[in-house]
């Protein structure tokens, strides 16, 4: 499902640029991705589309807000993962927001101790949903090459 997610982010520049679910499954297919690891990268994509929408009608957390994870977080993301996400927070890459989507859609993978390139991804393909380009030095620390991804 990951080499898809940067497939599309390195494809689609932009998520207006996308295509609909449908023809977006047939491309995919087309480039060679297995029928199971399209399903699941499209109703992850749903599931961050969700996730924005009821973002914006419930509002953000506020920038002076502490972050408590919850055990079932705790166990997707594993200590690596955490203290990435809290490094690109203090250094001002995510706000609260950005962290919020990325843990729901971190947990959403249902992988245990998920691997901080996979993390990278998705924090990525936060950022490409909400038309958002990071810094571009954070960029490139995010842009894990493909010989450099874990596949599962």
């Amino acid at each position: 499902m990951f080499d898809i997610l940067m497939y599309v982010y390195e494809t689609y520049w932009h998520p207006e640029a996308c295509p609909e679910p449908g023809q977006l499954s047939r491309k995919l297919s087309a480039a060679g991705f297995e029928t199971e690891e399209i399903s699941d990268a499209l109703d992850w994509l749903h599931g961050l589309d969700l996730a924005v929408a009821d973002q914006r009608v419930l509002g953000a957390p506020s920038d002076a807000s502490v972050r408590l994870y919850e055990p079932v977080e705790l166990e997707c993301l594993g200590v690596d993962a955490v203290g990435y996400l809290n490094f690109l927070e203090s250094a001002g890459t995510i706000k609260p927001h950005l962290r919020e989507l990325v843990i729901e859609r971190a947990v959403a993978t249902g992988i245990k101790q998920l691997p901080v390139e996979q993390l990278k991804t998705i924090v990525l393909m936060v950022f490409w949903r909400l038309d958002e380009e990071p810094d571009a030095l954070i960029l490139d620390e995010l842009f894990v090459e493909a010989t450099d991804r874990v596949v599962h």
